[in-house]
């Protein structure tokens, strides 16, 4: 049977109007939509984008820095090059004279100092300009406690070896890494050198030198460390291993997880610390005034599979032991660390000790991941740790964690 085909009066009028290309939507409509022009471009000069530094003319700038162009019929351009590498143009930042843009992080292969414009008409335009590779940035290293003699990584960007001026790793006391395994431009593998002391990190390539933006072995802020300062006072002080770990002693979260998100194991997955524990005085832990320069950091060995349930990380009053629903009480807004659920495998597991990163504004989630607001001053006097809800459905796992070295750090520029 032949279907039979209704048109409404709406639908023959659209039709219409596209056969006749007559819009329903008039360009008035849209006043300040962008529109490219005809012909081609020039600049005059080159600026900052930061206007107290506007009078500045650049000759150059570092990859992955953010300038201004400045001239004529800047509208026209289609496709932008610096060197070889192709900019991301946002037309938002575009106008007749202005055009705003990040040199591409990538490095040249054909360096001809240089940027290209090429226009909606096909023509192209040239402005002298040169790129400059940045020292190395040194953001974060695979375990802050690697000891000595293991493979740690560093994690940054613009490692780069050269056969002349090959790369450089010094430890803090300018200890050099003697052994390195591999370097990539965005992560370096090396040997922890024997000898190497608390501090910060220098390496050093062809193009400077940059230090890191961590301590190796960082004690400042320490919370608990279960060797000096041990989790009591609460319900649970943690289940404390007596071999040493990656340094000294740690807390074992350990158990079997049904992958509710209901599901509470409080025994195997838990510590407290409220109150006058290790004779702490009364009080916060840190400045809560400043929790925007503030990190929370720890180590962590997932030795076997886990895939249910967050990490809830909750700092709390001094005096918590007053109430009996710390876990699930809105009014201590937390940070949930759920790793398994952006894993490929849906479990996560660790090949040994790892260093934990979480900045201080992000204590700001109720127990199923609501978004809350951060805490202020007084309610950073006690921490818990504990494997419940995150709003995540897991699977069932019989997971073991060894966790060490609580503390809240500054950041470090």
């Amino acid at each position: 049977m032949k279907k039979i085909k209704i048109y409404t009066n709406l639908t023959i009028a659209i039709l219409l109007g596209t056969i006749l290309g007559i819009g329903f939507f008039s360009c008035n409509e849209y006043p300040n939509a962008y529109k490219h022009t005809d012909g081609v471009p020039q600049v005059l000069y080159v600026r900052m984008t930061n206007p107290a530094s506007a009078d500045s003319l650049l000759d150059g700038a570092f990859l992955g820095s953010t300038i201004c162009l400045v001239g004529n019929n800047l509208r026209s351009i289609h496709e932008l090059y610096f060197n070889d590498q192709k900019a991301v143009l946002n037309t938002s930042f575009i106008t007749d004279n202005t055009l705003i843009v990040s040199v591409p992080a990538e490095i040249p292969v054909d360096v001809t100092n240089k940027i290209y414009m090429v226009a909606f008409s096909g023509d192209t335009a040239t402005y002298n300009f040169k790129t400059m590779v940045p020292p190395p940035a040194v953001n974060s290293i695979s375990c802050e406690y690697a000891p000595e003699g293991s493979v740690a990584t560093l994690y940054g960007d613009y490692f780069l070896d050269d056969p002349n001026i090959p790369l450089k790793i010094d430890m803090a006391g300018n200890i050099p890494v003697t052994q390195i395994v591999s370097i990539e431009k965005t992560q370096i593998k090396f040997v922890v050198p024997k000898g190497s002391l608390k501090g910060y990190i220098n390496v050093t390539t062809l193009y400077g030198t940059s230090r890191s933006k961590f301590q190796y072995k960082d004690d400042r802020g320490i919370i608990l460390d279960w060797d000096n300062l041990n989790a009591n006072g609460g319900w649970r002080s943690g289940n404390t291993s007596d071999v040493s770990g990656i340094s000294g002693k740690y807390v074992v979260f350990k158990g079997s997880l049904n992958g509710t998100v209901g599901d509470w194991q409080e025994d195997g997955f838990s510590f407290n610390l409220w109150g006058t524990a290790n004779g702490r005085p009364q009080g916060d832990f840190f400045d809560a005034n400043n929790l925007n320069n503030l990190l929370f950091k720890f180590e962590i060995n997932v030795v076997s599979p886990w895939s249910a349930s967050a990490m809830q990380i909750v700092f709390t009053s001094w005096d918590t032991q007053n109430t009996n629903s710390y876990y699930g009480d809105t009014s201590y807004p937390r940070a949930l660390w759920n790793p398994w659920k952006d894993t490929p495998s849906t479990s996560f597991q660790t090949n040994g000790w790892i260093t934990v990163t979480i900045p201080m504004t992000e204590f700001k989630f109720g127990p199923s991941g609501a978004t809350l607001q951060t805490n202020g001053p007084g309610k950073y006097g006690g921490l818990s740790m504990f494997v419940w809800n995150g709003g995540v459905v897991g699977t069932a796992c019989s997971p073991e964690m060894h966790l060490d070295n609580m503390r809240v750090v500054p950041i470090d520029k």
